[in-house]
């Protein structure tokens, strides 16, 4: 592949997860505002919605599961970084393939390969909440999983795709998106 290919391809996964994660990252407001709702419903007016109680439930789990690719993206994963933090660039491209080829893209592969029939079956029976007053929608909760992890696979390729071109490249550096 050529290095603009590459570098494209690159630039688009980066923007595909900057704008899910951005996107998702609104739930954390959606939340705070469930929440103050559902405490003054059920304090001041006696009010309780197990509908809202489970829509805080959906929007962690939008979150959580969307802005991972992004925070991978933005280099805000947690890890042990002793040694990464003061090596060169090409060192750290090196970890980094390493990382995303032998762990990152194999174990999202592993979880859209058993989360897909989990999500699968959710959809067959079209899975509600199990509680009369809850949310009908546990389908496309259980669908978040597979979708994550593809995303995070994607970020993973772009990850990978980065660090080749630093390590092809005479002065090293990520593609700007």
């Amino acid at each position: 592949m050529s290095h603009d290919i590459l570098r494209n391809a690159v630039i688009a996964i980066d923007r595909l997860n900057g704008a899910i994660g951005r996107a998702a990252a609104w739930a954390v407001l959606a939340m705070v505002l469930v929440q103050f709702a559902i405490v003054t419903l059920r304090y001041a007016f006696g009010f309780g919605s197990l509908w809202m109680q489970e829509s805080l439930h959906y929007l962690l789990a939008i979150l959580v599961l969307f802005a991972a690719s992004w925070t991978l993206k933005s280099d805000g994963h947690v890890r042990v970084d002793i040694f990464y933090a003061d090596a060169a660039a090409r060192t750290k491209a090196k970890v980094d393939l390493a990382g995303a080829l032998l762990l990152l893209i194999p174990f999202m592969a592993a979880v859209i390969w058993f989360a897909w029939p989990y999500a699968g079956r959710a959809w067959s029976i079209m899975e509600g909440s199990r509680e009369s007053g809850g949310i009908p929608l546990v389908f496309l909760l259980k669908s978040s999983i597979p979708a994550f992890a593809a995303l995070l696979l994607l970020q993973g390729l772009a990850q990978a795709m980065s660090s080749a071109l630093t390590l092809m490249a005479d002065e090293p550096q990520r593609p700007a998106s």
